[in-house]
């Protein structure tokens, strides 16, 4: 059986046994890298700063919020917009694999430059089992490249601290709970967030569109769980469809984009089974959504497949 408290104790002395100087994390809140960050920096303390890059695809007020939370936690921090390079370097590009290839490259380059001006040698990633079983490694087929996974490249110059990477998502809960860090019970937000919830190119529009779109999904889920009509669900997030498709607006015909909407159930993020939102609930986020976004979106749908055959998010 797993104890938290048992791996917490161990991982802080490996840690401080192997990283003999400063170390940067790449953290964005989400509760795998900041558990990371805790975790090492209880190991190492000021020896390791945290950094935050906005690569442009994070969901609304997420950036705020996050810097929030590491004022609270008390940890030596960053917080980097490199948001222009991002959507430079993913100009054009509609390839899943490559666009989490190129975002995983980006943020490393970031980091590098980062580690550089703090004099750190070492790179700690809240990587965990999930990330790399599914990204392949020449034995098992590639699912998906995860972004901390697939995009490291060849010629990347330190030394790579994974101190999660044997744990499931479960787990690695029970850790954030122990270490009382507030996004423990957090859904799971992907390394290239919205990059991939936009399929096709990721260009500023595509971005916004969705990123509104997200967070109408989170409000409405959120507050039908507060008032107990549901579960809270694992994941649930919105998709922006590479298609348009004929609409009404008053009398006028309209011709607008299709946003679906994802929510899953899981334990570790290995196989889930879709929600069953009631009806009430995907009716107020469809309608939220037709008439906040009227300008951009004209069609809703819900997306009622396990994993597998499909994987939680769509790239």
């Amino acid at each position: 059986m797993f104890k938290p408290e048992k791996f917490v104790e161990e991982q802080i002395e490996e840690m401080r046994a192997k990283i003999k100087g400063r170390a940067i994390i790449a953290c964005s809140g989400g509760v795998d890298s900041t558990v990371a960050a805790v975790l090492v920096s209880r190991a190492i303390g000021d020896q390791l700063l945290t950094v935050y890059v906005n690569n442009g695809f994070m969901r609304k007020g997420e950036t705020e919020a996050v810097g929030k939370m590491f004022d609270s936690l008390g940890i030596n921090y960053r917080l980097i917009d490199a948001s222009d390079e991002f959507f430079d370097a993913l100009k054009g590009v509609t390839d899943p694999e490559t666009k989490r290839k190129i975002i995983g490259e980006k943020f490393i380059r970031v980091f590098e430059r980062t580690a550089k001006e703090y004099g750190a040698e070492y790179l700690v990633q809240g990587t965990i089992a999930p990330d790399w079983i599914e990204s392949g490694d020449g034995v098992r087929d590639v699912i998906k490249s995860h972004h901390n996974v697939g995009g490291l490249p060849k010629d990347f110059n330190m030394t790579l601290v994974e101190p999660m990477r044997d744990l499931y998502k479960d787990e690695v809960r029970k850790v954030a709970r122990y270490l009382n860090v507030e996004v423990a019970e957090r859904q799971p937000f992907p390394g290239p967030a919205l990059a991939i919830r936009v399929l096709g190119e990721p260009t500023r529009e595509a971005v916004n569109i969705v990123r509104e779109a997200c967070a109408i999904v989170e409000e409405e889920i959120e507050k039908a769980a507060k008032e107990g009509k549901m579960a809270l669900p694992w994941q649930y997030f919105a998709v922006l469809l590479p298609c348009q498709s004929v609409g009404v607006q008053g009398d006028n015909r309209a011709y607008g984009r299709t946003i679906a909407v994802r929510s899953v159930e899981s334990i570790d993020g290995m196989s889930a089974s879709y929600s069953k939102i009631p009806h009430e609930v995907l009716e107020h986020i469809s309608v939220r959504i037709t008439n906040e976004m009227k300008s951009d979106v004209n069609r809703v749908v819900y997306d009622i497949t396990h994993k597998p055959p499909a994987t939680v998010e769509w790239e």
